[in-house]
């Protein structure tokens, strides 16, 4: 009678005692899903934190740059007045620095002293003659940076403690930098030439001018080409096209087209722009229409996604009150539309200043030493700029890449917090 009786309960305690054996296991199982989310976000934020540091790491050099200051005699019969491009500038730099080592007279001990200063020196002060052309026959004093090997002399990444043949200078060498040094004629200012210079095969004297022009006339192209088409067509597709097989077959297409490799618009751009249309090579005007077909489809989907986020009630009220389906779309839904058209344009264009390969195919990595004055003329841009300094054997060139990279992620994170900004500030709830 009493194993009747008490054969409910137990059956009631062991469903009870299972259920919380279930609950507790999965409480558990949602705690481990939590913890390897937490794991797999401080990992990534991890190794992102690793990437950013190697780069700031390896960009610290390229702040500054190694500068040497003396002064240069400027004979009057040695500089043409009519024509002082003509003059020897160099033998002007090497009297100064003779006067400087006076014991250096051997052509071998000659040549490893003119090492340790930018061949670039010579023109600084040509082009600092010519600015003031009443310093001939008198003495200036001239600044101008110390070659790749000085530079990094002067900032410790050659330890001139290891033996000679182990590293890039000689101890000759070692000692009249240690004789600039003690003269206090080294000097370490903040790095205004890779802003202000253009590329050079020196690297010290190479900078980022004609990269950063040339990006900008590209981008201005591609937004000026992709913007307007780019909205015109996803307003047709979206509001005005009728449904059917052939639209469907070209929203199809628009969107096979935003995962097609980036090479293959180079591709294009090179066989339809260079090609057949002749148009120069290396120039932004032709980067700036390869990476707007690149653009485009980015551009079409963001927008045709902004007008199907305007709620329906608002093309309804303007046609209820006699506008016709132009004036609707016009006045009243793209308007409405237009913070998220703007912000997917602005992801487009940060996509597209990132993009190399279209960009080496149509011959934006020349060597080019001038910024461009148009857009029609020869340049670079700060992906292939990138490329070209990650492939020069120069050590110098190292951290000038890194200080480019920089450059190109700062571009980039402005133009996503100004689109997150816009859709912020601008942002409709319905």
């Amino acid at each position: 009678m009493s194993d009747t009786t008490h054969q409910p309960a137990r059956k009631e305690r062991n469903a009870w005692y299972e259920a919380d054996a279930r609950l507790k296991r999965r409480h558990a199982a949602d705690r481990r899903l939590r913890f390897y989310g937490a794991m797999a976000i401080i990992f990534a934020l991890g190794m992102l934190a690793t990437l950013i540091s190697t780069i700031l790491i390896t960009a610290a050099p390229a702040v500054t740059q190694t500068m040497v200051t003396f002064d240069v005699d400027v004979p009057a019969d040695a500089v043409d007045p009519s024509n002082p491009g003509g003059a020897p500038y160099q033998q002007m730099l090497n009297a100064a620095i003779a006067k400087i080592f006076p014991d250096v007279d051997t052509p071998r001990e000659q040549r490893q002293l003119r090492q340790l200063f930018s061949n670039g020196a010579q023109y600084q002060l040509r082009d600092q003659i010519l600015a003031d052309p009443s310093v001939i026959g008198s003495t200036i004093t001239i600044t101008f940076p110390l070659s790749d090997i000085g530079d990094q002399l002067h900032k410790g990444q050659i330890d001139r403690n290891l033996p000679s043949n182990m590293r890039r200078v000689s101890d000759e060498q070692i000692a009249w930098y240690d004789v600039l040094i003690e003269r206090g004629m080294i000097s370490s200012p903040l790095n205004w030439g890779l802003f202000l210079n253009a590329d050079s095969r020196s690297p010290e004297l190479a900078g980022l001018r004609g990269a950063l022009i040339g990006s900008f006339y590209a981008l201005l192209v591609c937004f000026l080409v992709s913007f307007p088409v780019g909205i015109a067509a996803a307003v047709y597709l979206e509001e005005f096209a009728p449904k059917n097989r052939w639209t469907d077959l070209i929203e199809v297409n628009i969107n096979n087209l935003a995962a097609v490799p980036s090479i293959v618009f180079g591709l294009l751009g090179l066989a339809v722009f260079l090609n057949f249309f002749g148009m120069p090579r290396s120039a932004p005007i032709v980067g700036g229409l390869v990476l707007s077909l690149m653009t485009l489809p980015t551009i079409i989907i963001a927008t045709r996604a902004a007008l199907k986020a305007v709620p329906p009630s608002i093309r309804e009220a303007a046609i209820g009150v006699g506008a016709s389906k132009m004036q609707t779309v016009g006045h009243h839904v793209l308007p409405l539309a237009m913070p998220g058209i703007l912000t997917g344009t602005i992801i487009g264009l940060a996509q597209a200043l990132g993009e190399t390969a279209p960009l080496l195919l149509i011959g934006m990595n020349a060597f080019i030493t001038a910024a461009p004055e148009s857009m029609f003329n020869a340049s670079t841009a700060l992906p292939t700029q990138i490329y070209i300094w990650a492939d020069s054997p120069e050590r110098g060139f190292t951290s000038r890449t890194s200080a480019a990279i920089i450059v190109l992620l700062g571009f980039l994170i402005c133009m996503n917090a100004i689109a997150i900004y816009m859709r912020k500030r601008f942002e409709r709830r319905w």
